[in-house]
């Protein structure tokens, strides 16, 4: 009797199986679950959370920093923002992306970053044209996809792309440095969407466990426990100038 019931079992979750195989977990793992029936297997466990949390993070990023695009266009002013800041952050963001790409790390890995980006080119636009400088923000714009092109390219040496992962630290503490300055010297946070600045923080460490997982990569896992602490010290500055800021909005209107 078992033995006809497993057949069917495996007739029943063929049309998941290729999709669960291909973007969840191994095939070993599919049959730990599904026709062993072995829910507490903690290798395959820790497996399935590190990818759910991977494609969360990827569909998270798409919108994470939307929030601050819209504030800064609504507001129609980066007030509060530091661009040298958002330089420094654009390297960071590059230099991980081009980095799993060449070492074929896995897409749910790594993927928010090609969003994140994306978004972070838009608002180092947005902060050259609410300052009057859009020319130079389309330069930027310009200047940057070329570079990036030509890094993500067969021309650049891997060496090169390991060196700028391996410098994204002092990026990172810096540019969020820069940032928490900026608000300090301000006594608020600006136009610095509080949604977009947890989401970071959420995802910098969230990141940590699916980077140790996945690829068991120490550079990548230590940026990103750098990455956590850095945007939580950003947290907590936008809760800390929570009052300062929405008076700053109100005395605006």
């Amino acid at each position: 009797m078992a033995a006809s019931e497993a057949p069917s079992q495996t007739s029943f979750m063929d049309p998941f199986k290729d999709v669960l195989v291909n973007y969840l977990m191994p095939e070993k793992c599919f049959d730990e679950f599904f026709l062993q029936f072995n829910l507490l297997h903690v290798e395959c466990l820790k497996i399935i959370i590190s990818k759910g949390l991977g494609i969360g993070i990827i569909l998270g990023s798409v919108l994470v920093k939307l929030p601050q695009i819209l504030k800064l266009i609504g507001a129609k002013s980066a007030e509060g923002l530091s661009f040298n800041s958002i330089l420094l952050e654009l390297f960071a963001i590059t230099s991980t992306m081009a980095y799993s790409i060449v070492n074929s790390f896995p897409f749910s890995s790594w993927g928010e970053a090609l969003f994140l980006m994306l978004q972070t080119v838009t608002i180092g636009f947005l902060i050259q044209h609410y300052a009057g400088k859009t020319f130079r923000g389309l330069g930027f714009v310009i200047v940057y996809s070329c570079l990036l092109a030509v890094l993500i390219s067969p021309l650049t040496h891997r060496d090169i792309v390991t060196t700028m992962q391996a410098s994204n630290m002092p990026a990172i503490i810096i540019g969020r440095l820069i940032q928490a300055g900026t608000n300090y010297r301000n006594g608020h946070t600006g136009q610095l969407s509080a949604i977009s600045v947890f989401l970071l923080f959420a995802g910098s460490l969230a990141r940590i466990f699916t980077t140790v997982q996945e690829t068991g990569d120490f550079l990548m896992a230590v940026t990103y426990v750098i990455s956590s602490f850095c945007n939580g010290v950003i947290a907590a500055q936008v809760l800390y100038y929570w009052n300062s800021t929405s008076a700053l909005k109100k005395k605006a209107e």
